[in-house]
């Protein structure tokens, strides 16, 4: 199992919005890997107008330029890819990068971005089924000799790869509905929701189906990482709005300690694009909610 797991209280940086250079690209994960955060993750936007990058290629380019960071996919678009074939890229990436890679999967939330590129656009029910066929097939590629499967949505006839992977790769699923967050907690080793999408409330009622469904499955939840994206604004002159976290040091860790005290123990943060914004929050808002943290 990746070092990443469980109730592990980490940070990780959400990356490639601003970012279009190689070199910038690098810099900002080594600068991420020197500050302390456990992640450096790239979303999966292939289709549009604004400058992005293709996750897999670009987190290779970051793994072997760090040494201990993570690399995270914050999440795949399920219809991009063969899950057959995902399963062989996440074995490699993990294996190049010595064990660093989080995998986060979703059913994909953009249809237009599908249908433009001439990929299946499933309805909200079809995407969960396929969501959970393609664990299976993921999970059974990399834990057995060889799989077949008959899936409504994907089929696999005694596929294997080689080699499998040393270690249980996780697995963290980006899923809101009520089936897509049992299917969560019933066979993924993180959920991986966005606070822009949810108030508070919402989030620990979402996790706490999350957590119920794990222990249906006969699953201890307290093996779940419930990770979050979270919007970081460093200004005095804003009020947070619940779901952005904004203002001085101080308040961004309190409200972010909010978070974690409601079992998101592995934020995911975007809005730290910028070295001085990345450099502040590492020396100034990590320790004030770890220390919190471990007061609980």
């Amino acid at each position: 199992m990746s070092g990443i797991h469980g109730q592990h209280l980490g940070f990780g940086i959400v990356s490639g919005f601003t970012v279009t250079d190689p070199d910038d690209l690098v810099a900002e994960a080594r600068h991420a890997e020197a500050l302390g955060f456990d992640t450096f993750a790239l979303s999966d936007h292939l289709h549009g107008v604004r400058p992005s990058w293709e996750p897999w290629t670009a987190l290779t380019w970051v793994a072997a330029a760090t040494e201990r960071i993570h690399v995270a996919t914050d999440v795949l678009g399920l219809p991009y890819r063969s899950p057959a074939v995902l399963a062989k890229t996440a074995e490699t990436l993990d294996r190049l990068s010595r064990g660093r890679l989080v995998l986060g999967l979703g059913s994909g939330g953009h249809d237009a971005e599908f249908s433009a590129f001439g990929l299946r656009v499933r309805s909200p029910g079809q995407q969960v089924a396929a969501l959970g066929e393609a664990v299976r097939v993921i999970r059974g590629l990399w834990n057995q000799d060889a799989l077949t499967m008959d899936g409504e949505h994907f089929q696999v006839t005694q596929a294997r790869i080689t080699p499998r992977p040393a270690h249980r790769i996780p697995v963290w699923l980006g899923t809101y509905g009520p089936r897509a967050l049992a299917l969560t907690g019933a066979v993924a080793d993180g959920w991986l929701p966005s606070m822009q999408r949810m108030d508070l409330p919402q989030a620990r009622a979402m996790r706490t189906r999350v957590r119920a469904a794990a222990e249906a499955a006969g699953r201890d939840p307290d093996s779940i990482t419930c990770a979050c994206n979270v919007q970081v604004l460093f200004d005095d002159t804003r009020a947070p709005t619940g779901r952005l976290v904004t203002g001085g040091s101080q308040a961004i860790a309190e409200q972010l300690l909010a978070v974690v005290r409601a079992g998101f123990t592995f934020p995911q943060l975007f809005g730290l694009g910028e070295a001085d914004a990345r450099e502040r929050f590492a020396t100034e808002v990590i320790p004030l909610v770890r220390r919190e943290f471990a007061r609980v």
